[in-house]
């Protein structure tokens, strides 16, 4: 950290103008980021994706299919506007529902747009479709690309409402920090700095790699409230060694020491992000992706632009003061401290009440992959796809694909009985509603009236039938089941289709299919995850402070304070109060919020622990130096949390549901950590355990300036 002290020193002008030229060319790109969001990353190449992609090339099922719901249209202007759709050129088939009755249910009808073209721009083509129709309230557009159209719509509306909500409060809590005017705006230059930059970087990358529409939401939020954090450790630090000495040496003794607490406390975040990459689900990966970006630039800039911009500011860092600020730590958080550290036992058994009580409603937590409920119910896509579900019962079934290989081929007499016996066990499966083979289809019944029938002039009505079900060695049959496609049975249905029907090569995919592969994706990769989370952190915390106790608080109090989260999130949103409507909780919140928050948290035991272990390690005093250093960081922890609050639970008055579940628990999270675990429980386990916090095997003697000698 010397070393980067005097390059900033001497440089710091440069440093300025490079950082500027970067954010205006990655503003550039940047602007052209939403424009490349496409999907909600529940993604993952699974069995499901081979199925559907085998479907698509060599059965010639659609690649996607939207819907054209209309409500109460006579059948003259529904031709004429299926027509106008078709003269577009860009569906592959258009199903009628005047060609086909029962896609009409009372004043309420469907049609089915078919497309193949996989080079096709689908948001592209909702919006030339819904070109066609604008005129018409009574039609409406919807289906997958639709729906996701109007998500990133929504997510970036999401983003300016939280930003005109978080932003100016985040400016009154620093002003209460700093007081002066520019003090309070150099942070927000940094964030807005990092996250510009970090765009740039995604706008490059979505080139190559699909990204999630959340990413729009989640990683502004993060890389904001990251780097006001940072920079406000990093200025209040600079502004109290500054009083000391001259603006050089002050901005050199805080890269090394506040500095040094950021790297490690990003270092923390980027352990939970890089974690999330071993779920091998598309938004994991994003986030993981995105996040690790703006963490690294958050980093970057407060220990180089921002030291820069202090150097370049001078004394002119404490312009257009508004208010005053007391220096050093107060008396108030000084007593707060002490009486804290005198009833160490009572505020532990509180506090642990308090998250005991909260984690209760954790046991009745129902996650469910975000579907259409994620848009806001004010989309007409929304309305209308949940009216035609509800007018033709779509949701109480679901489809799926079964593809079935025979390496001698499907056609020869051996082949054709192997489909008989394969439809029959379907057939008589109690959660099959509906099997489509050649002998259902074509209604020949038997092998043997099929090989008779192939042999006569039947067989040109044939044809047809068997190219759309048997290509070579693969033969394609659509089952439909009489259960959800989200609901358990339907995915333990597919998951035990191997053993169930062990005697045929079968490959399976849909909805079923499709929520069962995320589902036990993030089953399977979620202790390993936490593993390397908890594991990681340990090994860093214990480098940090030269200590095996306090890394494992350190820990089990965040295990404790997400827990505590978790059970918040299901009384708020699950159960349905503070005026929400009782619904489930994001499958992807418990793993974000936890490889996210778990690394945030260690922030503040950062911060804290840092100033603690300095004062230590000059008075070997530890109940002074808990007291010293809860009373010369409550105030930035207090403000540094607030901000965080701030900045994430803004996305509270958004409508995107997953987003909205993001920022209210990483709200939640860092609430509880900056209350009850950091102000009461820290303190009362560090006078609790004594000297035994600075413990580390093998070394000797008294701890001193983080050594033992």
């Amino acid at each position: 950290m010397r070393m980067l002290a005097r390059i900033v020193l001497k440089g710091y002008k440069y440093i300025i103008l490079f950082w500027v030229l970067l954010a205006i060319a990655m503003a550039f790109l940047a602007i052209r980021l939403p424009s490349m969001l496409e999907g909600d990353g529940f993604r993952m190449d699974g069995e499901h994706e081979k199925v559907m992609d085998i479907a698509a090339e060599t059965f010639d099922m659609p690649a996607e299919s939207l819907f054209l719901v209309f409500d109460g249209v006579s059948d003259e202007k529904l031709s004429s506007r299926l027509q106008e759709v078709e003269a577009l050129g860009v569906t592959s088939e258009i199903i009628s529902p005047l060609e086909d009755q029962t896609m009409y249910k009372k004043d309420l009808s469907y049609a089915l747009l078919h497309f193949n073209d996989d080079e096709l721009d689908m948001a592209e083509t909702v919006t030339a479709i819904r070109d066609v129709i604008k005129a018409d309230n009574a039609i409406t557009l919807t289906g997958q690309s639709a729906i996701t159209k109007d998500i990133n719509t929504a997510s970036q509306q999401d983003l300016m409402t939280a930003e005109a909500i978080g932003l100016p409060i985040a400016i009154i809590v620093l002003l209460f920090a700093f007081g002066t005017v520019v003090a309070s705006l150099v942070p927000l230059l940094i964030g807005v700095s990092s996250v510009v930059v970090s765009f740039g970087i995604l706008a490059i990358l979505g080139n190559y790699i699909d990204l999630s529409i959340f990413i729009l939401n989640i990683i502004p939020m993060l890389g904001l409230a990251l780097s006001i954090d940072f920079a406000l450790l990093f200025i209040s630090r600079y502004r109290e060694e500054r009083r000391k000495g001259n603006a050089l040496d002050a901005v050199s003794i805080t890269i090394q020491t506040a500095g040094r607490s950021v790297l490690f406390s990003a270092f923390c975040v980027f352990i939970g992000l890089g974690a999330m990459l071993l779920i091998q689900v598309e938004i994991f990966e994003n986030i993981a992706v995105g996040g690790m970006i703006v963490v690294a630039m958050a980093v970057i800039s407060s220990i180089t632009l921002l030291p820069s911009v202090l150097i370049a500011l001078g004394d002119r860092i404490d312009k257009w003061q508004l208010l005053k600020v007391k220096q050093n730590g107060s008396d108030r958080w000084r007593t707060f401290a002490g009486n804290v550290i005198k009833r160490p036992i009572m505020i532990t058994i509180v506090a642990l009440i308090l998250l005991g009580i909260a984690l209760i409603p954790v046991r009745n937590m129902d996650l469910t992959i975000p579907q259409i409920d994620s848009l806001p119910k004010s989309y007409d896509s929304r309305l209308a796809y949940e009216k035609m579900e509800d007018t033709f019962d779509f949701g109480g079934e679901s489809s799926a694909y079964i593809v079935a290989y025979n390496k001698a081929g499907w056609e020869e007499k051996e082949g054709l009985e192997q489909i008989k016996q394969l439809e029959d066990k379907l057939t008589n499966d109690p959660l099959v509603k509906d099997v489509q083979t050649i002998y259902q289809v074509s209604g020949v019944d038997s092998p043997a009236a099929w090989e008779q029938a192939w042999g006569s002039p039947m067989k040109e009505k044939l044809a047809p039938v068997k190219e759309a079900f048997i290509q070579d060695e693969k033969m394609l049959i659509p089952v439909q089941l009489n259960v959800s496609g989200a609901s358990d049975e339907a995915q333990d249905w597919v998951r035990e289709l191997d053993k169930k029907y062990a005697s045929f090569d079968l490959m399976v995919g849909g909805e079923a299919k499709f929520n069962q592969e995320i589902f036990d994706e993030i089953a399977d990769k979620i202790i390993p995850v936490l593993t390397v989370i908890i594991i990681s952190t340990f090994i860093v915390l214990m480098l940090a402070f030269r200590s095996i106790l306090i890394p494992f608080k350190a820990i089990v109090m965040n295990v404790l304070g997400l827990s505590a989260t978790f059970g918040i999130l299901v009384y708020i949103f699950q159960y349905g109060h503070f005026g929400l409507t009782a619904g489930t909780i994001a499958l992807i919140i418990p793993v974000i919020v936890f490889s996210l928050v778990f690394g945030l948290s260690m922030d503040y035991e950062v911060f804290l622990i840092s100033r603690i272990q300095e004062a230590y390690a000059n008075t070997q005093d530890n109940d002074f130096a808990t007291v010293e250093g809860l009373a010369a960081t409550s105030k930035i922890i207090t403000s540094a949390a607030l901000i965080m609050i701030v900045l994430t639970g803004a996305f509270a008055f958004t409508d995107v549901m997953p987003v909205k579940q993001i920022g209210v628990g990483i709200a939640i999270a860092v609430a509880i950590d900056a209350t009850i675990i950091r102000l009461l429980l820290v303190p009362s386990l560090m006078k609790l355990f004594g000297k035994w916090n600075w413990w580390l095997p093998f070394r000797k003697g008294p701890y001193r300036a983080g050594s033992w000698h």
